[in-house]
């Protein structure tokens, strides 16, 4: 991992991806405070784009292992920004889709705002179009 300062807000951060990684839907949420708010802007159409409290969020994240095994995170930045509180992350994951043996490639940029060491807003972003691909198969124009 590059992290271009060594802050509170990014080694909590890092500690949200490492659960991810470690496919730990449920120590993720933890990280997260009660009045979480979760954003992703780009959610394919029928999506939800956002999640209001840590048992919604969880619930939406709960199964996200059993959809896709990530394998690597082979792409890892994380910034300290002039406020202590935000940290970002440009990452990417690889792996397989479980159900159709799809290869899973995809890139984020992640804005994360912490209170009192839990997160209190996630916004991530994301290709919607790479990610219908890998999950049906289909090509961007179908």
């Amino acid at each position: 991992m590059e992290n271009s300062k060594n802050t509170q807000a990014t080694q909590l951060l890092q500690n949200t991806i490492d659960r991810f990684l470690a496919k730990d839907m449920k120590g993720w949420s933890d990280l997260c405070a009660e009045d979480v708010v979760a954003e992703f802007p780009f959610a394919p159409e029928g999506t939800p784009a956002r999640f209001e409290g840590r048992e919604a969020l969880y619930a939406y994240l709960k199964d996200y292992p059993s959809y896709i095994d990530v394998k690597s995170l082979p792409n890892l930045k994380i910034y300290g920004t002039d406020d202590e509180n935000v940290a970002i992350a440009e990452w990417s994951a690889s792996g397989v889709v479980i159900g159709n043996g799809n290869p899973y490639e995809m890139s984020y940029a992640t804005f994360v705002t912490f209170r009192e060491g839990l997160v209190v807003n996630y916004r991530e972003y994301w290709n919607p179009q790479a990610f219908q691909k890998a999950m049906s198969g289909g090509s961007f124009a179908e």
